[in-house]
């Protein structure tokens, strides 16, 4: 019976729900977006890790689907109600949930955004996170190299996240512009730009089957499009399955941002050109310290010199390197992947 109404607890909540890790004076929350997308699950890895060599008592939380905003919000509910000392959050909604986390704050707890930074960014106590504008210019960078003196001519489509366009999401599809050769115009917003070699922007909810629609409805606005910029590595799978299906699989470039073993196997086998790659674990890992660290001194984390967040790192994967813009083979990416 208890263990129904435990059961019952979590679906009012709309979250998916782990068992702390143990017994501590040390409460943490941790609550991602999904916890099916093979990056959050290396993120709740590392944090769980941390936790158990730390004694942090860990609760994890997650959205139904990317873009489930509601269940973050009772989940940042369930973590001040629990009395945690801090939660790691990478958001859906970077905006929404921004009174939900001051609330979290003034009750004293400590908040560090995870991946995706909020807006304002210092809305969280902290960011830990990838430099995202930084990822995507590399991409973009790698891409126009890659053309040579086709870059002109391109036709260009982006497979985002979701239409409320969060931060992370921005920062990628406006640094691969930059890296590309292309105006974003507007630096914190999709889709005002003017150049004529874009095709168009859809959304894919970060996962394969909306990346294949996605792909789907820009072949439909322009069959001769040849480079394609997606959020993450799932969308760029289903955006392959959607060219191949109509035998064009060789005549675009496929790039994308992640970094997780199945992307750096996707880079290997020609599905994805070129990806960069971040590291989910360490940031959680670094997260689960930070708190431990407030609840032990009330010293808050402080952020990379010269950088507005703590950076976590990102490195350009591919075995077909170009002048003038780093990266690291498949082998290396391999070894350095996360799930």
């Amino acid at each position: 019976m208890k263990k129904s109404v435990l059961a019952f607890g979590a679906l009012a909540l709309g979250v998916t729900f782990s068992a702390p890790v143990m017994a501590a004076d040390v409460a943490a929350c941790l609550i991602t977006k999904t916890d099916t997308n093979p990056f959050f699950v290396k993120m709740k890895e590392g944090a769980t890790a941390k936790a158990k060599e730390l004694g942090v008592s860990l609760k994890s939380y997650a959205g139904k689907v990317d873009g489930d905003s509601e269940s973050q919000v009772a989940a940042i509910e369930s973590c001040i109600a629990d009395g945690a000392k801090g939660i790691l959050i990478a958001a859906s909604d970077t905006k929404g949930i921004v009174s939900s986390v001051k609330k979290a704050r003034d009750a004293g707890l400590l908040v560090i955004a995870l991946d995706t930074p909020l807006e304002p960014a210092d809305a969280a106590d902290a960011t830990f996170a990838t430099d995202n504008l930084l990822a995507g210019k590399l991409i973009g960078q790698w891409a126009k190299e890659t053309l040579g003196d086709k870059v002109k001519d391109a036709k260009v489509g982006f497979l985002d996240l979701t239409p409320s366009q969060p931060t992370v999401d921005v920062l990628r599809d406006q640094g691969f512009m930059m890296g590309f050769g292309i105006d974003p115009k507007d630096p914190n917003k999709i889709g005002d730009e003017d150049d004529a070699r874009i095709v168009g922007h859809d959304v894919t909810n970060g996962n394969e089957e909306g990346g294949r629609k996605a792909m789907e409805n820009l072949l439909q606005k322009d069959p001769s499009i040849n480079v394609i910029h997606t959020i993450n590595e799932p969308a760029a799978v289903g955006a392959y399955q959607a060219l191949k299906a109509v035998g064009m699989e060789k005549n675009v470039l496929i790039v994308s941002v992640d970094g997780g073993c199945p992307g750096v196997k996707s880079v290997k086998e020609g599905v994805i050109g070129a990806t960069s790659q971040q590291y989910p674990l360490m940031m959680a890992a670094l997260g689960v310290e930070a708190i431990k660290k407030f609840a032990d001194s009330g010293e808050k984390p402080k952020p990379t010199e010269g950088k507005s967040f703590y950076d976590t790192g990102v490195s350009l994967v591919t075995d077909k390197p170009v002048s003038g813009v780093k990266s690291i083979d498949t082998k290396e990416g391999t070894d350095k992947c996360w799930g």
